[in-house]
C-alpha cells in the first residue's frame, strides 16, 4: 500500500479528520507468541499451550497476548507513514484503549490510522492518531486505541 511520506508539521495538519493510511496484514505466530511469553513472563495457558487451548479454550487455539498486538503499534505505524525532518519522537500515550476481540495463533492483523488531533507545542508537533488494528475476516476489530506522539522536527 506504500508510506505517506510526512515532511513538516503542516504536512501532518493536512490530515486532520481524515485517514492517513491502512498498513498490510501481519500474522502473528505462535513462535511470536512464545517469545512475547518469555519476554513478559506471562505464560497463561491460553497463548502457550495449543494442546490445551484445543481442548479447553472456547477459541479451540491460543491466542495472542493483548499486549503483543499492542506492542505491535510501533511497526505497524512506521509501516503506513514516514516522518521526515524529524530529530526526536517520543511515545507520548494511548488513551481509550479498549481490546475486542482476541487475535488468534495465526491471524493476521493491520492497522487503519486517522489523525485525530495535532498541536503545535512551542516548535513540538502533538498529535494524536486513532488506530484500529483489524483482524483478517472479521468485522469486530481486535482493538482501538487513540495514541499520541510528539514529533520534533528540525525546522
Amino acid at each position: 500500500m506504500g508510506q505517506t511520506i510526512i515532511n513538516s508539521y503542516d504536512e501532518f495538519a493536512a490530515f486532520l479528520g481524515k485517514e492517513i493510511g491502512t498498513s498490510e496484514y501481519v500474522q502473528i505466530t505462535q513462535e511470536q507468541i512464545d517469545k512475547f511469553a518469555d519476554a513478559t513472563l506471562d505464560y497463561q495457558w491460553i497463548h502457550t499451550d495449543p494442546e490445551r487451548a484445543a481442548n479447553e479454550s472456547p477459541f479451540k487455539s491460543t491466542i495472542a497476548h493483548g499486549y503483543l498486538t499492542l506492542s505491535m503499534l510501533t511497526y505497524l505505524w512506521y509501516s503506513i507513514v514516514d516522518v521526515r525532518n524529524v530529530k526526536m519522537i517520543v511515545n507520548y500515550g494511548i488513551e481509550n484503549l479498549r481490546f475486542q476481540q482476541p487475535v488468534l495463533v495465526n491471524d493476521k492483523i493491520r492497522a487503519v490510522v486517522s489523525l485525530e488531533d495535532i498541536r503545535n507545542l512551542r516548535g513540538i508537533a502533538k498529535i494524536q492518531v486513532k488506530i484500529v488494528v483489524e483482524i483478517e475476516g472479521q468485522k469486530k476489530p481486535a482493538y482501538d486505541a487513540l495514541v499520541t506522539f510528539l514529533y520534533h522536527f528540525e525546522n
